[in-house]
């Protein structure tokens, strides 16, 4: 299977299964991660999400063997992306979890997710520079974005890797552990993510997704909104509550 999924309680580990091919993405492996998000999203047991590669990389992106055969990933301006769900708006946080190469549509797969755990020596890169091969999976939307215009167009016009601390300050990775840590880090970030009031947690991040295009008065009625639901739900309430009762006091969150 080019895509495997493995449940981890509140959690789902989705790996790319091509390491043969430093988990390039084919149209069949697209289609499979695109059915693989869908079902996570719509799985109410799953609260968070981590994406990988197999076997010490993320992914190479497309595959260009595929591509030079004729056999390219689909390129539309409706439906999915080319790599499968770039061009989705989950409903909940997917961290990426980034060892090896992280590069060409596998760098704009790992910066579709909320956040990334990335190792050390892990390599992210416009590699697909050199070949002529254009972003078209939100690399040239989400990188600025993310990073800066100045870094971004740093990364995508020269083609160069940016690896471990460099990534760490611009703002590409958002954590870095040794080697071969890479899974067990975003298991651990993804899995505190649960752990939080979770019509809570959803509600500020699609405001945060959301904002984007809009003015800031418009953007800040819509983040009010949202945040009226939450609390119209009880949870604000209740939350309130145990912290008066004596939880969570000092910055702790062992007791949430």
């Amino acid at each position: 299977m080019p895509v495997e999924t493995e449940k981890h309680g509140d959690l789902l580990v989705i790996t790319i299964n091509r390491p043969e091919v430093r988990n390039a993405i084919d149209f069949e492996t697209a289609n499979a991660l695109k059915d693989a998000f869908r079902s996570f999203d719509s799985d109410k047991q799953r609260l968070a999400c981590v994406l990988t590669g197999a076997d010490g990389n993320f992914c190479a992106g497309a595959d260009l063997k595929a591509v030079a055969a004729g056999r390219g990933n689909r390129v539309t301006l409706d439906g999915d992306g080319p790599l499968g769900p770039t061009r989705m708006t989950l409903s909940k946080p997917v961290v990426a979890a980034v060892e090896g190469y992280a590069v060409a549509g596998g760098l704009e797969l790992a910066l579709w997710c909320d956040m990334r755990v990335a190792a050390r020596s892990a390599v992210f890169g416009v590699f697909c520079r050199r070949w002529g091969v254009p972003l078209v999976d939100g690399g040239t939307i989400r990188l600025p974005r993310l990073i800066g215009q100045s870094h971004a167009m740093d990364m995508i016009l020269t083609g160069r890797g940016v690896a471990g601390d460099e990534a760490l300050r611009m703002g590409l990775a958002n954590r870095l552990v040794d080697d071969g840590e890479a899974l067990h880090g975003a298991v651990a970030l993804a899995d505190s993510l649960t752990k939080f009031p979770q019509r809570c947690l959803k509600s500020d991040r699609r405001s945060v997704i959301m904002q984007w295009g809009k003015p800031l008065h418009e953007a800040m009625q819509q983040e009010t909104m949202l945040g009226r639901e939450v609390i119209k739900s009880g949870e604000t309430v209740h939350g309130a509550t145990r912290f008066n009762e004596g939880a969570g006091r000092h910055g702790d969150f062992s007791d949430i």
